[in-house]
């Protein structure tokens, strides 16, 4: 395999994927300095992923929490329909959806597309790294880059060491993440990782106790935050991630790990009204 490119080798960054963690991503690069191509497969994703990009960094400016201008973020980022249009990074973070399938679509497709001293990153947070990186021809050179969402406001990135990463992939993506302001640790290739394996039981239990009247939603957040020192209570949580994630994410480390990941009744029932959280005004709280 060719030397990976990293540190100063990495100019422009190719993001596929304009949801929130994508557009995130898009903006932290973008704001470290980094020229940024955000692919999506419609105008209208991208659209979307600009809009959430703009009100983040104006939110951010007026906290004074942005070291440049919002224009001068702007000016970094451009969007594509064409993945054609990656083929000149030097380094591409994949954040679609979290589908197996589609993901090793995307990553067969980048491995005949960039060059081949370039690092593939895969924001996924529960599938298997291995997995995806079967899809290529160089599986060495990608290695899951799991960051937390708000990404412009988490500091962590979880990385994954998949079965044929290599340690100079690891090595890089762990200076990228530092290049971005973000603090770093490592995760075996096992289901959920560190994080989710450990959030997602969580989560799911603070529900349970919701749904069977344990304490109210507000109790439950409130006895959480202060007696466990956590700066946000389950139900609050499971809100801010968006609760058809967390429902995904549940049902798949219950296939995976077994009945104890097996989803809550209530958030199962959250999701199929409709109510996902902040993204939809509505969750186990009511937001503007």
């Amino acid at each position: 395999m060719s030397t990976l490119r990293t540190g100063a080798d990495v100019t422009r960054v190719g993001v596929v994927g304009a949801g929130t963690m994508g557009a995130g991503i898009a903006q932290v690069a973008a704001t470290a300095g980094f020229e940024v191509t955000v692919h999506d497969v419609e105008e209208a994703f991208l659209e979307r992923g600009f809009e959430t990009i703009d009100d983040s960094l104006e939110r951010l400016a007026a906290r004074d929490r942005l070291e440049v201008t919002p224009d001068e973020v702007r000016d970094r980022l451009e969007g594509t329909t064409d993945l054609a249009d990656l083929a000149d990074c030097d380094l591409v973070v994949e954040a679609v959806v979290e589908d197996l399938s589609v993901k090793r679509e995307v990553f067969e497709r980048l491995d005949g597309l960039v060059g081949a001293d370039v690092l593939l990153g895969t924001n996924t947070s529960t599938l298997s790294i291995t997995s995806i990186a079967a899809a290529t021809e160089t599986p060495e050179r990608v290695v899951g880059v799991h960051f937390m969402n708000p990404v412009p406001l988490m500091e962590g990135v979880e990385l994954v060491v998949g079965e044929h990463t290599s340690e100079a992939a690891v090595r890089g993506a762990d200076a990228f993440a530092e290049a971005l302001g973000k603090t770093t640790w490592e995760s075996d290739d096992k289901p959920g990782f560190v994080t989710n394996r450990i959030l997602m039981p969580w989560l799911n239990e603070g529900i349970r106790a919701y749904d069977e009247g344990v304490a109210s939603r507000e109790d439950i957040d409130r006895g959480m935050e202060l007696g466990t020192n956590v700066p946000m209570g389950p139900l609050r949580l499971a809100d801010h991630i968006g609760l058809d994630v967390c429902l995904h994410a549940s049902e798949t480390l219950a296939r995976e790990l077994g009945d104890r990941y097996t989803p809550a009744y209530l958030l199962r029932r959250k999701v199929e009204a409709g109510d996902l959280g902040v993204k939809s005004g509505a969750g186990f709280y009511e937001y503007d």
